[in-house]
């Protein structure tokens, strides 16, 4: 009877905490401009919401310059991937550095590097790979970033960066392997607007594998 119990316990518990996909697309028409809705949750530097070519955005303001970032939708607890719409601009030599992140504050980057005409994969201090990226200012670029569990431990973070007006690359321009990856956090746009112009995202979709309740 006693080990019934406990198989059951273990049952419910297990249920509690099934994964389940959930996705989200983010569309900053919806909201009026100004303030960020608590929808957009800033983290650093100022974002607000604005018109950009007839349609409004997420946008990261210069003032001031920092490394701005805002999260969005539910924390995951398990797989999670990000993409995101993002036109931002040069001024002179002076060029913003933007991008994507998964699972927190310290989970992975995706950036987008116009200063090194690159596209880098990063995690705290580390630029864990690199890939030459050819950039444009005032041209809209699509950023996606993924983070899937393997066998055991295993993880494979891949990215990808794409003219928004082109189909997207079949193949991952960065694939990289980890271990032992918590898996948990938000997902979060990153802007530092060097250049002293607006960064703007948009036509942000995030999936992420969250625990919830069993009906």
């Amino acid at each position: 009877m006693k080990r019934l119990l406990l198989a059951a316990s273990l049952l419910a518990a297990s249920s509690l905490h099934a994964q389940q996909l959930q996705s989200f697309d983010i569309k900053a028409d919806d909201w009026a401009e100004g303030e960020p809705p608590k929808d957009v949750f800033v983290v650093d530097g100022t974002i607000k919401i604005a018109a950009r070519d007839g349609n409004k955005a997420i946008v990261v303001d210069p003032n001031p310059v920092t490394d701005a970032s805002a999260q969005l939708a539910i924390s995951a607890s398990g797989n999670a991937s990000i993409e995101a719409r993002v036109l931002a601009i040069k001024r002179g030599r002076s060029t913003p550095r933007f991008g994507v992140s998964v699972h927190g504050m310290s989970g992975h980057r995706l950036m987008v590097n116009p200063a090194k005409k690159s596209l880098d994969l990063v995690k705290g201090t580390e630029t864990l790979a690199s890939v030459p990226f050819a950039w444009t200012s005032e041209a809209w670029v699509r950023i996606k970033l993924e983070a899937k569990k393997a066998e055991g431990d295993a993880w494979t973070i891949t990215g990808k960066a794409w003219p928004a007006d082109a189909a997207e690359p079949a193949e991952p321009l960065i694939k990289h392997p980890e271990k032992n990856l918590k898996g948990q956090g938000k997902c979060a746009i990153w802007a530092t607007p060097f250049s002293g112009e607006p960064v703007f995202f948009d036509d942000i979709k995030i999936s992420v594998e969250a625990a919830t309740a069993a009906p």
